[in-house]
């Protein structure tokens, strides 16, 4: 009995012992330099300035037409402009439009045979960001060309079709009808 406490009262010492000492951290196998982003940041500012540069041009090229820079970063013009009309497309409103997709050479990607007429009701569907921007700027029956850097129309992916990654795009958008949120209400009830 007197071994059985003796050795009981060592096998605690020793696991008092073990247990009291200071153990080191793991080290990390591999440091993160944090340099993809980094560098992903610097390709697609590149990115960004050369779309930049082929938009200038398309601009330089059609002197005729007045251009207006928007806030979001894409680049527009009139074609048929309603200055009668002062109501715009907002959050919950259906739009009804037409639209074409043109590359930046004015090679056409899809027509508007193609996409159809569009009922869009805004910012609670999904459209290219840019085009969900454009449709607010808009009246009935405007027409009006965009111009968008691929970040502002089908990415770094494409539309898995015919457009490829980071392909800017122009489109002419023709506003057919602008259904306001009170007015879908009242025919429902």
């Amino acid at each position: 009995m007197k071994n059985k406490i003796v050795l009981f009262g060592f096998l605690f010492g020793l696991l008092f012992v073990i247990g009291c000492q200071e153990q080191e951290a793991r080290r990390p196998i591999k440091k993160s330099t944090g340099s993809f982003i980094k560098e992903s940041i610097q390709r697609n500012k590149k990115l960004i300035a050369l779309e930049e540069k082929k938009i200038d041009s398309i601009i330089k090229k059609n002197p005729d037409k007045e251009f207006i820079a928007s806030k979001k970063g894409y680049w527009y013009s009139y074609e048929i402009k309603n200055e009668t009309d002062t109501l715009k497309p907002k959050f919950g409103d259906i739009v009804k439009f037409d639209y074409e997709i043109y590359d930046l050479n004015d090679n056409i990607i899809y027509t508007a045979l193609e996409l159809r007429p569009q009922k869009y009701y805004v910012d609670k569907q999904e459209i290219i960001i840019g085009l969900r921007d454009a449709i607010k700027l808009m009246h009935k029956n405007e027409k009006i060309m965009f111009l968008f850097p691929s970040h502002l129309a089908f990415g770094y992916i494409g539309d898995k079709n015919r457009i490829g990654p980071n392909v800017p795009i122009k489109c002419i958008v023709t506003v057919n009808e602008i259904i306001h949120e009170k007015d879908i209400t009242n025919k429902t009830n």
